[in-house]
């Protein structure tokens, strides 16, 4: 077994996995962060959060058996990329970076499904089941337990050599694999960038996130209307925000991801937001096959543009594309539509 330490980081970084940890399914102190958090109601409407009993918090008790988790990080930063530019000119629609290329789900869970093959045919008669965000998992805290990083004050992943940008994915084994120590020290020291120029102040205190205030969480698990106090605040950020990453100094570190399918599809890295709210049903479903960007629908597309359009300048464009979806059949569509012409001191 300590033989194949070495064998498995080899074969992850083969793979495409930029880092690699073992830990226990012990979720430590996260466990005790995560239940305050849902009881004081900072979820909002994801409810699955709260759903599974102790699955979430207790992997032993999602995957009977589990002795051990290997956690990995893949890179997904796209290269060239210039997100400060696209977030800074109003008129533009901000897409966070994760989401510019492919979904990384199936080509994250692919490649773990591969390494446990490795690792099954070295040391075989043991279980391995992958994880990519498809279950209840805590990924940031088994990666920290892990020693991939420690939890930063805006709640994301932070690796030294790394920043965060970066994707995480789990193996549940039933191997006795030996296992690496939990990352210690908090690196963050008295920088608080990322919740000084939070857009919406959604950090209530270090490693405290309000979800309901998240630009994330507004764009993509919103499903209703987007509250009205929060509309303004949020920008040109249609799908996604990280500007608690982009004004993170650890993330002068991130490093391009080397992968295809994490590059920029159909110019979303650098688009207006005019002609995105163009897009018909057909074009938004074409244009975003094999993207996360449908897991807030076309409906919800239009709800977060409408936003952004709001929020930009009076120019010819952006009134002409509003006025064109003023009488849009979605009553969720319209209200954001008819709020931003509004803003506009536009009649609709």
């Amino acid at each position: 077994m300590d033989d194949l330490r070495a064998s498995i980081e080899n074969w992850a970084s083969e793979l495409g996995f930029s880092g690699l940890g073992i830990t226990t399914p012990d979720t430590g102190e996260h466990a005790d962060r995560l239940k305050q958090w849902l009881a004081d109601g900072m979820h909002g409407e994801m409810s699955y959060m709260a759903a599974h009993g102790t699955k979430r918090h207790e992997p032993e008790t999602l995957v009977p058996g589990t002795l051990r988790v290997i956690s990995v990080r893949m890179d997904y930063l796209p290269s060239p990329d210039s997100p400060r530019q696209t977030l800074e000119n109003p008129e533009k629609a901000y897409v966070s970076r994760y989401t510019l290329g492919r979904d990384y789900h199936k080509l994250m869970r692919k490649r773990l499904a591969t390494l446990a093959k490795k690792i099954n045919a070295a040391v075989s008669g043991y279980d391995y089941r992958a994880f990519v965000d498809s279950a209840p998992v805590m990924e940031r805290a088994l990666a920290q337990r892990a020693g991939l990083g420690w939890i930063g004050k805006n709640t994301m992943l932070l690796n030294r050599k790394a920043g965060s940008f970066f994707f995480l994915g789990e193996i549940f084994t039933s191997a006795p694999l030996p296992m690496d120590e939990p990352y210690q020290g908090d690196h963050c020291g008295t920088c608080s960038a990322c919740m000084d120029l939070c857009p919406t102040n959604a950090f209530p205190s270090p490693r405290t996130l309000d979800a309901r205030r998240c630009i994330s969480y507004l764009t993509i698990e919103l499903k209703g209307s987007i509250p009205e106090e929060l509309r303004s605040l949020m920008g040109n950020r249609v799908f996604g925000c990280d500007d608690c990453q982009l004004v993170c100094p650890w993330n002068k570190f991130s490093k391009s991801s080397p992968e295809d399918d994490f590059q920029p599809r159909h110019g979303l890295d650098n688009s207006e937001l005019a002609s995105l709210f163009l897009w018909s049903e057909e074009e938004f479903l074409k244009r975003t096959e094999g993207s996360a960007i449908r897991r807030t629908g076309y409906e919800g597309w239009l709800r977060n543009l409408a936003v952004g359009l709001g929020n930009a300048p009076s120019t010819i464009p952006v009134i002409e594309a509003l006025q064109k979806r003023a009488d849009h059949p979605s009553e969720l569509v319209r209200e954001h539509v008819h709020w931003a012409l509004e803003r506009h001191g536009v009649a609709r």
